[in-house]
């Protein structure tokens, strides 16, 4: 072999840049392909087997200066190399491992679950539902306290000892209601029995009192309060209409007590005569005095049976 120009395959000739000079363009230096080497044709195939060199580290290939040129480096870290790729890439490439997380730690780095404040909030939690069931139960057992009666006899304030003002209220309402028989009585007024349908205990009444001054009088001492009031009485009439005098406190009420003949019974026949009658009258406060009399100008053939009060102008 003489000096000269040898070819393009020799080693100092394996320029990896060599097409970027004039000269190596005349010699008919290549841009690396995909299969082939670099610079001039037929130059040496530099591929790495699979594993050789780890992906992602810096290539440390240091070329052999040509012509008089610095060597460079092929890539930088984390920088695409013109010559080298992936192994993913070359034929027969595996494919990239995926890197792994790091660990937590409590030092550096990113930091665990904030696991204290969850046992806080649980703490929390677990608080309410007990103090929620206390809360239940003392009213439970308010309840049946309540459900019991208690334990106390001491009269409440709505359960005072006392009459209410209702109550009192209610007993004045219901006035007093007399037989006749256990009247005052007065003239020839007298006690009698023998005329059935009397409603007076024992079926006994008053009669005897058809002549001028014969009387009964009734003393009533529980009126709650001055005003109008109702006399009511029954009795019974021989088939007529009959009449007396009421005195309150003594005194005329102003009008006949009428004893008419309601019961529409026939002409002298008492046993079918009884019947009922009422007048409106005025009494005051505390005791009052009743008197049936039989006055001039009265008709007085009649029975008493009984006499009672009532507060208001009513009838029935």
């Amino acid at each position: 072999m003489t000096s000269g120009n040898n070819g393009a395959s020799t080693p100092e000739d394996d320029d990896p840049f060599g097409y970027l000079y004039a000269d190596g363009q005349a010699n008919g230096a290549q841009p690396p392909s995909g299969g082939g080497g670099y610079g001039y044709p037929g130059s040496v195939n530099r591929n790495r087997a699979v594993g050789q060199r780890q992906y992602g580290q810096p290539a440390q290939v240091q070329q052999t200066a040509a012509y008089g040129q610095v060597p460079q480096q092929q890539g930088g870290y984390g920088q695409p190399n013109a010559h080298y790729a992936a192994p993913e890439t070359l034929p027969g490439g595996g494919a990239p491992t995926a890197p792994q997380q790091p660990a937590y730690n409590g030092g550096g780095g990113r930091r665990g679950p904030n696991t204290k404040g969850l046992l806080i909030g649980a703490i929390a939690v677990v608080a309410a539902v007990v103090i929620g069931i206390g809360v239940a139960m003392m009213n439970d057992n308010s309840k049946n306290d309540k459900a019991g009666g208690g334990s106390s006899t001491t009269p409440s304030t709505s359960q005072s000892s006392k009459p209410s003002q209702s109550a009192s209220s209610s007993a004045s309402a219901e006035l007093p209601k007399t037989d006749a028989k256990d009247l005052q009585l007065g003239g020839t007024a007298a006690k009698a029995s023998d005329v059935q349908g009397a409603k007076a205990a024992d079926g006994t009444y008053v009669g005897n009192l058809n002549n001028v001054g014969s009387s009964v009088t009734w003393t009533i001492d529980n009126i709650a309060e001055a005003g109008d009031y109702t006399v009511f009485a029954t009795y019974s009439v021989p088939g007529q209409d009959q009449s007396m005098t009421l005195l309150v406190n003594g005194t005329p009420s102003g009008r006949k007590f009428n004893l008419s003949n309601f019961a529409h019974g026939p002409d002298g026949d008492f046993t079918k005569g009884w019947t009922k009658t009422f007048a409106w009258t005025t009494l005051k406060k505390g005791p009052n005095t009743l008197t049936l009399t039989c006055q001039a100008g009265d008709k007085c053939n009649v029975l008493l049976d009984q006499l009672w009060v009532k507060k208001g102008q009513v009838k029935n």
